[in-house]
């Protein structure tokens, strides 16, 4: 049963090779572009014309480019974009003073447009002991670092009106009433000895 080697070779071409030959061919349809939600016409608004959350979504890229920074951005990201391009610096990135030691008399402000602020305190003079976070909050504005002493107060710069109606003890500017003695808070460690021992 061995085959000869004229049929050996043919039953080799015919496999390699059939006899009803398929043409490769591809074809695709390109979609009809469609407009990006909030695509603003392709215009890109300058920061002073942002009015409105929906002036807050990119135009998007061209069909088949790949979108840069500007064009897809949204939102916050979106408008401290437009502020770097013109000079403003949105979100105040600047390293809190360093100076010198924050003291109740004197303490360190740190800015705010929200309810509560974080920040590090490293020591003074800086870097002396490893970051402390502190936290900051309306009804609680000053902090102090329990490694150095550094005070720390926040000021409300938001908006006068909370979206949020929430009583947080200030006047219609954000202002606090002045007084820095928590109700029921100790004001210094004789506080926590209980009464019997004192």
């Amino acid at each position: 049963m061995f085959l000869s080697r004229p049929a050996l070779a043919a039953a080799r071409r015919a496999a390699a090779s059939p006899i009803i030959k398929r043409s490769f061919t591809s074809s695709f349809v390109r979609p009809a572009p469609t407009p990006a939600s909030g695509s603003n016409d392709g215009k890109i608004k300058k920061f002073e014309e942002i009015k409105s959350e929906s002036d807050l979504v990119g135009p998007g890229a061209a069909v088949g480019a790949v979108p840069t920074d500007l064009e897809q951005a949204t939102g916050l990201e979106r408008l401290e974009i437009l502020g770097k391009m013109q000079g403003i610096d949105i979100f105040d990135m600047k390293p809190l003073d360093a100076s010198r030691k924050g003291t109740l008399d004197n303490p360190i402000v740190v800015k705010s447009f929200g309810d509560e602020q974080y920040a590090g305190c490293t020591g003074y003079p800086a870097d002396s002991h490893n970051t402390i976070w502190l936290t900051m909050s309306r009804d609680r504005p000053i902090e102090r670092c329990p490694e150095c002493g550094n005070v720390l107060k926040m000021e409300y710069v938001g908006p006068a009106e909370d979206p949020h109606a929430h009583d947080h003890g200030h006047d219609a500017h954000g202002h606090g009433d002045g007084v820095h003695n928590y109700e029921g808070e100790p004001k210094t460690f004789a506080d926590f000895v209980r009464p019997e021992y004192r």
